[in-house]
């Protein structure tokens, strides 16, 4: 046990280490802290993208879901290919529009185009009050991880409190410099880990031949939608499909690292890239389903993974991918803790408390947002309880609304402020009322925040066709923009763009 507890803090003092370092690099700014002088390069951005989005939700709480629910979880290999393309789509308009006007969060995208600051507001508390739960979870999952590999002997109160400690210190000193750097080595850990740790685990049963050969003869319903439980067919894996990647890509700490980037071309890759990545979950599939076999009826399924270790694999190895978790919620955990303090302290703190505040004091005031916020996922982790994956989709349904008034920004002239506010009322009060209000949850199956973005959507449209927008100056800014966009990064798009007539053009 001393040995495992010996490993993962090694892991877990390396980011002291590198923030020490990022923080000889730092230039004393917000531009800086909050998004690396919007310099990061190719292998950064990778690394720390791929990191941020999968998190213990994807380490832990994929093998829960395979344990307890059967084949759904698959449509993870979807989902990252969903990530992927909004990364480049999505995400290469937003890095655009963001280097030309200056911006650092999703409100200012959304406030400055929509020219409304009572959605500047809606957009900072959404982002806000639904990434804290998804910080929790990141908490909650490296806190098992440590309470399995001490034997229990450092439980999970203190296991987090160390957790949440070791990041804010480095956060704290090298901002997004420091968690970019070490995305790249926990990024690796990550995608290492998930593979080997299904593997070997499996190799525990005869291997993945015998273990998909035993299951169907003993628990057929673990291969089949919908899962063991009735309850996952296609509909929630549609809706998981959508709510995750859309959910984590609407996320603050993503929209930082898509400001952050050095070049627009970097985005090309991403999709591939991630898309490969996604083949560690065929590790996650073999940790699972080995778990139905070898450890029936954990009261915590999201311990299976670490329980398995201990039980079956050399400690020195169990250890390593112990790590290896462990650096999935850290890489994330560290990143929202970031991003939240960036939206604090920017949305909130220098656009309302003190325009004129120095650089340091930016700086400053985002530091100690670090503290607060993290404290709060703290008190969550500790009195909140729930499977990983339940209270991680519950987080992200909620921040999935924002994609609707984002991609109206970046494609559409008529896209209006009330239509943009009232469809996030609409979309978030339907997620609430479903999730938490509803007599009868989930009709027709589909998770509360596709319902959310249907209303969010419905009304978006309706009330942006029926109002005219009176800001033409800000309209024309955007539309001059995006077409500078098109000019340099697709410029085979400027024929059509010139011959449209003028009513085409206006509808675009």
């Amino acid at each position: 046990m001393t040995g495992s507890i010996l490993i993962i803090a090694a892991f877990m003092i390396i980011p002291l280490i590198v923030g020490l370092v990022s923080a000889r690099q730092s230039q004393g700014t917000s531009e800086d802290f909050f998004v690396q002088g919007r310099a990061m390069g190719s292998v950064a951005v990778f690394f720390t993208v791929a990191a941020t989005w999968w998190s213990a939700f994807a380490f832990l709480g994929s093998n829960a879901t395979f344990y307890t629910s059967g084949p759904v979880y698959l449509t993870a290999l979807a989902w990252n290919l969903l990530f992927g393309f909004m990364y480049y789509w999505i995400g290469k308009r937003v890095w655009f529009l963001g280097k030309r006007f200056n911006y650092l969060t999703p409100s200012d995208l959304m406030g400055d185009f929509y020219n409304s600051e009572a959605l500047r507001i809606l957009v900072a508390v959404i982002t806000l009050v639904f990434t804290i739960p998804y910080l929790q979870i990141q908490l909650t999952g490296g806190a098992y991880l440590i309470e399995v590999a001490s034997g229990g002997v450092i439980p999970f109160w203190l296991a987090a409190l160390l957790f949440y400690f070791i990041i804010i210190v480095y956060v704290w000193v090298g901002g997004i410099r420091a968690i970019a750097w070490t995305d790249v080595i926990y990024g690796a850990l990550l995608f290492f880990g998930m593979m080997y740790a299904g593997y070997y685990i499996s190799n525990q049963v005869g291997g993945p031949t015998a273990l998909f050969a035993q299951l169907a003869s003993s628990s057929p319903a673990h291969l089949t939608m919908p899962g063991p439980n009735g309850n996952m067919g296609y509909s929630m894996w549609f809706s998981l499909f959508m709510i995750v990647a859309i959910g984590a890509f609407m996320g603050p700490q993503i929209w930082l690292r898509m400001y952050s980037v050095k070049s627009g071309r970097l985005f090309n890759l991403m999709p591939f890239l991630l898309g490969l990545a996604a083949f560690a979950y065929v590790g996650s599939v073999l940790t699972g389903y080995s778990g139905v076999l070898l450890e029936p009826g954990l009261e915590n399924p999201d311990q299976v993974l670490p329980v398995m270790l201990m039980n079956y694999a050399p400690y020195l190895l169990a250890s390593l991918i112990m790590a290896a978790g462990a650096a999935a919620a850290m890489s994330t955990a560290n990143s929202q803790i970031h991003a939240v303090s960036t939206v604090v302290t920017m949305d909130i703190y220098q656009r309302y408390v003190n325009r004129h505040a120095s650089q340091s004091r930016i700086v400053f005031i985002g530091r100690l947002s670090l503290v607060g916020f993290s404290l709060a996922a703290y008190i969550m982790a500790l009195t909140v309880p729930g499977l990983l994956v339940t209270i991680g989709i519950a987080a992200l349904a909620g921040t999935a609304q924002l994609i609707v008034p984002t991609i109206g920004a970046i494609t559409w002239r008529r896209a209006h402020p009330m239509a943009a506010f009232w469809g996030l009322i609409g979309g978030i009060a339907c997620v609430l009322w479903l999730t938490y209000g509803a007599s009868v949850s989930n009709p027709l199956g589909l998770h509360a925040g596709i319902w959310g973005l249907i209303i969010n959507s419905g009304l978006f449209v309706v009330l942006s066709l029926a109002l005219e927008r009176r800001d033409s100056d800000v309209v024309e800014r955007f539309a001059k923009a995006r077409q500078d966009y098109v000019a340099e990064y697709h410029p085979e798009q400027c024929d059509d763009e010139q011959t449209a007539t003028p009513q085409t053009a206006q509808a675009r």
